[in-house]
């Protein structure tokens, strides 16, 4: 595949040497020659210096057959006009771009082919704010992943003394539970995983991932550990990009 990557920072240099490893046609663009000839040396791959959302950049990186473009400069106005001429000028397949101001993610119908043609919109702080709340939705859990829009979640817990189904065979789950429907995707006991059947004995301390739907999740986890209450206050330390990203609290919420 022939992928273009925008910008040669943390993001760029790691996917790019990531990409590269499997094979991968890769070009990297960025200002900074420095940072390039970096990359060039460590790593089978172009390097083009430039502006990245400049039509002539961009065809010098390839972008007129190449399959991919990843815009992860420091600038979110580069990254977004990078996609649309790489739309407009190349019609470039997928693109995909990183965004962290709160200001463009709020708008609505901003990211599409009639406005600004991003296929794949990545927010690292909306990644973690996310990631945090669900946490807090599901105290206790180790991990927590959304998958078909939030509807299922893959769960990671630690199996306690007490919980029902520590010291049973997976296949009672669907005894204690017969009206949910839930899977034991993988267990980790002390750090080595262990392929989960029918017969495997779930032991204390065992750190369990299963799928269920959303709403059972917490009958789950009771099944595996006792439930702790729900957070209802929650302290933020810093006012950085990830702090503004946390939803706002009604004013109802404050008082």
């Amino acid at each position: 595949m022939k992928i273009i990557i925008l910008g040669a920072g943390q993001v760029g240099g790691t996917l790019a040497e990531h990409l590269a490893s499997e094979a991968n046609d890769i070009t990297v663009v960025d200002t900074d020659g420095e940072r390039l000839r970096d990359l060039g040396d460590r790593l089978d791959i172009r390097t083009v210096q430039g502006r990245a959302s400049l039509p002539t950049v961009l065809r010098q990186a390839g972008a007129d057959d190449a399959d991919m473009l990843v815009a992860v400069t420091n600038s979110d106005e580069t990254n977004m006009v990078a996609c649309q001429v790489a739309y407009t000028l190349f019609h470039t397949p997928t693109k995909i771009a990183r965004v962290r101001e709160s200001a463009y993610l709020t708008r609505s119908g901003l990211f599409n082919n009639e406005a600004i043609p991003v296929d794949v919109l990545i927010s690292p702080e909306q990644v973690v704010t996310h990631y945090i709340k669900r946490l807090i939705e599901h105290p206790g859990a180790l991990q927590v992943i959304d998958f078909a829009e939030g509807k299922v979640q893959l769960v990671a817990v630690k199996a306690y003394y007490g919980g029902p189904l520590v010291g049973q065979q997976l296949r009672q789950i669907r005894e204690h539970m017969p009206n949910v429907d839930t899977r034991v995707a993988a267990i980790f006991r002390r750090d080595r995983p262990i392929k989960p059947q029918g017969d495997t004995v779930i032991e204390a301390d065992d750190e369990v991932f299963f799928i269920a739907a959303k709403n059972d999740i917490r009958a789950v986890m009771g099944e595996l550990r006792r439930i702790d209450e729900t957070n209802k206050r929650v302290v933020i330390a810093g006012g950085g990009r990830s702090a503004n990203a946390w939803p706002r609290p009604s004013k109802a919420a404050i008082r």
